[in-house]
C-alpha cells in the first residue's frame, strides 16, 4: 500500500470514534485532510467541527460541516489528528503543519484524543523529527540560545522558496529543533514550556493520544494508551 493508501485506511477507521449528535475536534494535515474527507461522508450524524487551523476549517466548511469556535463549546468527546512521531507511551510530536498550538488547545478540552498515522510515524525515540517550537516573533532569537543550552539545533521555519519566516494562524513563528533525542517527553515538554517567549511546543506528552490508528501493510493496528 502506498502512504496515501495507509493514510486514507486509518481516517476510515476513525469513523468509527465519532460520537453521534456530538461536536467533534479535527486536526491539520495530510492524514487529517483524509478524515475530513470521510466526515463529510457522515456530517449529518454531527452537531458540528472545531478546527485546529484556518486551512482545516476551510476544508471543513467545503464539506458542508458547521465549524464552531471553541468559545461556544463546552465539551469535545473526540480529538482527530495526526501525528509527525508517535512512541509506545502515546506521546507525539506535531506541527509539521504548523498548527501545533490550536491542536494542542483543542486537544486538551477533548475528552479522548485518536491519533491516525501511517507506520512510519512510530518510533522508539521521539526527536528524529525536527520539534517545532512556535514563539513570539520578537523572541524568537532569544528562544533559541535557550534551545541550544538544551542540546537542540534550532532553525527558524521559512516561507517556501523563499527567506522570511513562515508566520502561523496565531502570528507567531516556527521554530523547527533538530538533534535532540527525547527520552523524558513530558520533562522536556515542561522545560520547554517554561521558557519565556515561547507560545507552544510540539511535544504532546503531559497530554498524549489516547488511542492511535496506525496504518500497516497488514492493516490498521489499534493501539491503546
Amino acid at each position: 500500500m502506498t502512504q496515501d493508501e495507509l493514510k486514507q485506511a486509518v481516517a476510515r477507521a476513525a469513523i468509527d470514534y465519532v460520537v453521534d449528535g456530538e461536536i467533534i475536534g479535527v486536526g491539520t494535515g495530510s492524514t487529517a485532510n483524509f478524515f475530513i474527507d470521510e466526515l463529510g461522508k457522515i456530517k449529518d450524524r454531527i452537531k458540528g467541527a472545531v478546527a485546529s487551523s484556518e486551512a482545516t476549517a476551510a476544508r471543513l466548511r467545503g464539506h458542508g460541516i458547521e465549524v464552531l469556535d471553541l468559545n461556544d463549546v463546552e465539551a469535545i468527546s473526540v480529538y482527530v489528528d495526526g501525528a509527525d512521531e508517535i512512541d509506545a507511551s502515546g506521546a507525539m510530536i506535531k506541527g509539521g503543519g504548523a498548527a501545533l498550538t490550536r491542536e494542542k488547545i483543542v486537544a486538551s478540552v477533548s475528552g479522548k484524543f485518536v491519533c491516525i498515522a501511517d507506520g512510519s510515524k512510530l518510533v522508539q525515540t521521539l526527536g528524529k523529527f525536527p520539534l517545532p517550537v512556535e514563539v513570539i516573533p520578537m523572541a524568537a532569537n532569544a528562544v533559541s540560545r535557550k534551545l541550544t543550552r538544551l542540546g537542540g539545533q534550532p532553525r527558524l521555519r521559512t516561507k517556501a522558496g523563499g527567506t522570511d519566516a513562515f508566520v502561523t494562524d496565531n502570528g507567531g513563528y516556527i521554530l523547527d529543533v533538530a538533534g535532540l533525542s527525547i527520552t523524558d517527553p513530558v520533562a522536556l515538554e515542561t522545560d520547554i514550556n517554561q521558557i519565556v517567549g515561547v507560545i507552544a511546543v510540539g511535544l504532546f506528552a503531559q497530554r498524549g493520544a489516547n488511542v492511535c490508528l496506525l496504518g500497516t501493510g497488514d492493516g490498521v493496528r489499534t493501539m491503546t494508551f
